[in-house]
């Protein structure tokens, strides 16, 4: 914990910028103007695209599940994080053996108008539209990213591909029963199905509206959400309220609302009312971190963020227990909580050097080089240096916000062991002379570039040579990712968010079929990794299953595929005058919906 005599110091800089915002409470930092209720909002990145079948990022999903509707969504205050109806109208009806979902959609929705219409006023949602929808992410011309959640789950969509992508010919798997029906009939069971049918890949889009805008639909978008998008570019995206929205009045009680977690927020106040209650929502889209937190402080310009790394430090007491300044406190609402996902660097078990070849004698030097690396590997160091030591560290690839995470499992795989790594070395006759080079991939940042300096001292720490450990930035992360795609990473740093709260999220990034372009960035093989994925994944949620995932976690860190890994903890801040408990993890954009003003 920072020394108390160091406060002075560094809150000149931020004390300013929260008396200006004290001071203009009122006049310039209202957010009704002309009897119009306005929220600014912040994001540390961009969308790459506004089409839900692309939505591969955490702000593209936030943007497209706001325009557009699925079928399901999360509760809002709920945690553990639970599932209700959207546009369905209820949960599915399933047939005994796990494979017909059959699920009715609320009448009387409609898209918001567009030209492409007929006389330009958007018409019913209906059942066809969902079909239609889900197909798209399979038509090769798309570019789509979402495929992986149904390839090979749904009877006939893989062929669909393969036979033209005719969109007037369904796959017998994927049809619309009727006008507000829906049937899915499933390879074998998928339990997580309805997870994601409320994901922003599944969002519905109108057919004519698509084939009228081509490729600008991702920037001109149209569907049948709580928001209307106005205008787009790099800076900023302002959306208007759709006056078309479906009236249901929110409960926060059934939604998850408890005093002790939520008291003080003003969320009362929003119980019994028809959402969205704003008409003007503006998304910021900030990376730069000094520029995003001086626009919250200034009082009269954004009104959320998530606190930067670099500012941690002035806006914390404590790390342990989690102690806000008062000077924060008293200006900010604020939440915390641990992230839905985590952190790692992974080796690509195909690359030459670090993977494996089949060659016995060649794989098993490989696997001591990869586990030395990672005993050299300080969670903690990088833990108090880059997360003021909010992150928790755990073994494996499954993060403590699934219920399948277990807190006993043996930390030895994430702790410090520089004796047993130069062991580990010599046993296997790598030495200063013959190690290979090791290259660092990542998104080209200044953080990022200290991220790599640390790991260059890391593995310092183990006689890897200085001019042997390379540092390789991409200008993008869009770039980056395509080089991991295409397999010219060998190892490389990166972050996963869970798309929903069941184990089987991070366990898939290493079933060998979703090899990279897929999910599996590691390219990992295992047989028997496969086999035990292959027989959970058509299990319910059960001990039998959670002990197959836990066999699962084990023969990936015993293989030290990845250096794995820590969750961070993030705290959110926003303007009293805002009435919301944002979530950037699974709920993601769905809390936008719920904000008010005041």
């Amino acid at each position: 914990m920072l020394s108390k005599l160091l406060w002075p110091v560094l809150f000149l800089g931020m004390l300013a910028g929260c008396q200006q915002q004290d001071n203009s409470l009122g006049e310039t930092t209202s957010s009704i103007i002309d009897g119009r209720k306005i929220y600014r909002h912040s994001e540390d990145g961009k969308p790459t695209s506004l089409d839900p079948i692309k939505a591969s990022t955490v702000y593209s999903n936030m943007m497209a599940v706001n325009i557009f509707d699925t079928l399901y969504a999360y509760k809002y205050l709920q945690r553990p994080y639970e599932l209700k109806p959207n546009l369905a109208a209820d949960f599915p009806q399933v047939s005994d053996d796990g494979l017909v979902y059959t699920i009715q959609l609320k009448p009387g929705n409609s898209f918001t108008d567009h030209p492409a219409f007929k006389d330009g006023i958007g018409r019913n949602v209906t059942a066809s539209d969902f079909v239609y929808s889900i197909l798209r992410s399979f038509d090769p011309l798309n570019g789509g990213t979402g495929a992986w959640l149904w390839q090979g789950k749904i009877v006939g969509i893989d062929e669909w591909k393969t036979n033209g992508a005719n969109y007037d010919q369904p796959p017998s798997g994927l049809l619309a029963v009727d006008d507000l029906t829906i049937r899915i009939t499933l390879t074998q069971p998928y339990p997580q199905l309805v997870y994601t049918l409320a994901m922003g890949f599944s969002g519905i889009t109108p057919r004519e509206v698509v084939e009228t805008l081509g490729q600008e639909f991702g920037s001109r978008p149209i569907g049948s959400g709580p928001f209307v998008l106005d205008s787009f570019d790099a800076d900023v995206a302002y959306l208007s309220k759709n006056p078309g929205y479906r009236q249901e009045t929110l409960d926060i009680y059934a939604e998850g609302y408890l005093p002790e977690r939520h008291a003080g927020l003003g969320l009362e106040s929003l119980h019994g009312k028809t959402p969205p209650f704003i008409d003007q929502l503006e998304v910021h889209f900030i990376k730069e971190n000094a520029s995003r937190w001086n626009s919250f402080t200034k009082g009269n310009e954004i009104q959320y963020t998530t606190v930067p790394k670099d500012k941690q430090n002035t806006v914390l007491v404590s790390a342990d227990p989690i102690t806000l300044h008062p000077l924060i406190e008293d200006n900010y609402h604020s939440s915390y909580g641990m992230e839905a996902g985590f952190v790692y660097h992974g080796f690509n078990m195909l690359d030459p050097v670090f993977g494996q070849t089949g060659d016995p004698q060649h794989d098993a030097r490989s696997k001591a080089l990869r586990c030395a690396i990672r005993k050299a590997h300080n969670w903690d160091q990088k833990n108090r240096a880059f997360y003021f030591g909010l992150g928790s560290v755990f073994p494996g690839i499954i993060p403590p916000s699934v219920p399948e995470f277990n807190a006993e499992l043996s930390m030895e795989s994430v702790s410090l062991d520089i004796p047993g790594a130069l062991d580990l070395l010599a046993e296997h006759n790598w030495n200063d002379q013959n190690l290979p080079d090791f290259e660092y991939h990542v998104t080209g940042s200044v953080l990022q570039k200290q991220f790599f300096e640390q790991m260059r001292g890391f593995l310092n720490k183990i006689n890897y040579p200085t001019n042997k450990i390379k540092y390789q930035p991409y200008p993008s992360f869009g770039n980056f990712n395509k080089a991991v795609k295409n397999r010219q990473a060998p190892f490389f740093f990166m972050a996963w968010t869970l798309d929903y709260p069941d184990a089987e999220n991070t366990l898939q990034l290493f079933y060998g079929p979703n090899q990279t372009p897929g999910s599996n960035n590691f390219n990992y093989q295992n047989p028997e990794f496969d086999q035990l994925y292959e027989a959970s994944s058509v299990m319910l949620p059960s001990p039998e299953r959670t002990a197959l995932y836990q066999q699962m976690n084990q023969m990936v860190i015993d293989d030290c595929v990845v250096i794995s890994g820590l969750s961070r903890k993030k705290i959110n801040l926003w303007h009293k005058n805002v009435i919301t408990y944002p979530d950037r993890e699974i709920v993601g954009g769905y809390h936008l919906k719920y904000v008010d003003v005041k």
